[in-house]
């Protein structure tokens, strides 16, 4: 079975998403932005989700996490919980 590990930063709107990404691409620390912006709880962590597998997660994440290349920040990716950006940090095909 295929695993991944990715972070990620939530937030409610599209816009901020990607003044957020600007930052990143700018060489702003994606741990930090997401302790100081990021909704979700693993925002503590550096916006850190662990290992998973597909289906684990709603598909609009699935679907960006197992095709997405790794260390690159992808997003605005638009779920019902708001707006992330994404990074694989490690993956197995």
């Amino acid at each position: 079975m295929a695993l991944a590990q990715a972070r990620h930063i939530l937030v409610s709107s599209e816009e901020q998403c990607l003044t957020l990404k600007s930052d990143i691409e700018s060489g702003t620390d994606f741990a930090s932005v997401a302790k100081q912006h990021s909704s979700c709880p693993s925002g503590a962590q550096g916006g850190d989700l662990g290992e998973f597998g597909p289906g684990m997660m709603v598909p609009e994440f699935d679907k960006v996490v197992f095709s997405a290349p790794i260390g690159e920040v992808q997003g605005p990716v638009k779920t019902q919980f708001g707006y992330h950006l994404l990074e694989v940090t490690k993956r197995n095909d």
